[in-house]
């Protein structure tokens, strides 16, 4: 069937020609919160932008493009969102909504997952590349499954996870200068071959901070605390490496038939700035997200306010690619946004469901809980005591007003939709544990036993991803 799906492709009238398809370049930048850059994220709300962190390259290329102030990561965590991306399903569908190790001894038992891609997943690579598509993954891999070459992409730095870039220091941290400049190289190859491609950086920053520039770390030291001077310092770090790639678009003459897209694979809000939560939970902190695409039609400068997901980039990308809808996956739950981008942010985002869900039966940012969010209202609820929290996000971004008294027939009927949800997908729920001991403190599960390692400590923003 693999074998099989380019050919398929090629013999299909229904995808535009080569020289009518734009080139798409997809970055996604690692624990990014939604405040995580000198970029607003919201025209008025406060506190949408970062006082500390410097990405003045990121600045100038939201000027240039249409911000999302409402867009969501698929997950809290890093892993469920890359495959959901390369997919288009919800982590919850996929059965695959953790990256840390599991914990034993909590009240409830979580559900087990297999951390490997399979191969009967179709990957958005591949969707690509069977219609003509070159295609190149650097970068952070992280969901297994033989890597990059086995799904899709015809360069790749193989089957990556976070260790792969650490090895990399002043003057290349984390290999985010390294990446730029493969980035270029295949550009250059594949604008000399006359075809469109899709480039995924999977960047690694933030992750190995300590990393950073030892010019970038100077200019930070003034924060007093180590550990936020190197996480300034390797957003600033990761900043340049942007604006590396966006230099190689513009001297190569690509910047007028290529979409630009930059997001971050889960929130890191940690209860600052306008959101609360953070990394593991699916608060606002946990899943909202910096999105910001540059491209043929769409207005600089401009924003959309439309709630969108990290999955409706894979048929957002396949409609850009002339891909038609009757070729998609049937399971896909995203929508394209294309729309919004060519109207100027105006418009709805057409799925098989009219509500968002992010399903976290795990412990990490708090116990297990999931949410759904319908039009302005989220409504999260936890599995240890099935405790409800109703919010309108319109009026109460850090979500700290729970409406569920005062709005029962809401809170009932978003209860309902979220319960079906997870019925119809066959999503993972934990389930109770009948040795559980509130005297004994729960161990994170070591890689490859049955039996507790680490002390839980269960920190936000350090386990999994």
């Amino acid at each position: 069937m693999r074998i099989l799906i380019p050919i398929l492709f090629l013999l299909l009238p229904t995808i535009a020609s080569a020289a009518d398809r734009p080139n798409i370049i997809f970055m996604l930048a690692d624990d990014q919160g939604w405040n995580g850059l000198s970029v607003a994220m919201h025209p008025t709300a406060a506190g949408s932008k970062s006082d500390i962190f410097h990405t003045p390259n990121l600045e100038k290329f939201a000027g240039q493009s249409m911000r999302f102030s409402a867009a969501y990561a698929p997950a809290p965590v890093c892993s469920p969102t890359r495959i959901s991306l390369q997919t288009g399903k919800s982590p919850a569908q996929l059965h695959w909504t953790k990256a840390a190790p599991s914990v034993e001894g909590q009240r409830l038992i979580e559900p087990r997952i297999i951390k490997d891609i399979s191969a009967n997943e179709k990957t958005i690579g591949e969707m690509l590349r069977g219609a003509g598509y070159a295609t190149a993954h650097f970068g952070k891999w992280h969901i297994r499954g033989g890597g990059p070459g086995q799904h899709g992409y015809d360069e790749h730095d193989g089957d990556t996870g976070n260790e792969q870039a650490l090895k990399f220091l002043d003057p290349n941290p984390v290999d985010i200068f390294g990446m730029a400049k493969k980035a270029a190289t295949f550009m250059k190859k594949i604008k000399q071959a006359k075809k469109p491609f899709f480039i995924q950086l999977s960047w690694n920053a933030l992750h190995g901070e300590e990393n950073a520039l030892k010019a970038t770390l100077a200019k930070y030291e003034k924060l007093g605390n180590r550990r936020s001077a190197e996480r300034a310092a390797i957003t600033e770090d990761l900043d340049t490496g942007v604006g590396m790639v966006l230099k190689s678009v513009h001297d190569l003459g690509l910047s007028e038939n290529t979409f630009i897209i930059y997001m971050s694979d889960n929130g890191s809000g940690g209860g600052r700035g306008a959101l609360s939560g953070g990394k593991g939970d699916v608060y606002e902190g946990g899943i909202r997200v910096p999105l910001i695409i540059r491209g043929p039609g769409v207005k600089a400068n401009s924003w959309c306010h439309t709630r969108v997901v990290g999955y409706d980039l894979f048929p957002t990308f396949c409609e850009w690619a002339g891909i038609t809808a009757s070729i998609l996956p049937k399971e896909l739950e995203g929508g394209s946004i294309a729309s919004l981008l060519s109207n100027d942010g105006q418009g709805k985002v057409t799925r098989l469901r009219d509500s968002l869900v992010f399903h976290f039966p795990h412990y990490q940012g708090d116990t297990p809980h999931s949410a759904i969010i319908k039009g302005d209202m989220k409504l999260i609820k936890f599995y240890e005591d099935n405790k409800l929290l109703l919010f309108d996000l319109s009026k109460d971004l850090r979500e700290s007003n729970n409406l569920v008294t005062k709005m029962p027939d809401e809170t009932n009927s978003l209860h309902k939709a979220l319960n079906e949800y997870l019925t119809a997908i066959q999503a993972q729920l934990p389930t109770p544990n009948p040795k559980y001991d509130p005297n004994q403190k729960p161990m994170l599960l070591k890689k490859g036993s049955n039996k507790g390692g680490l002390d839980s400590g269960i920190q936000k923003g350090k386990m999994g991803s």
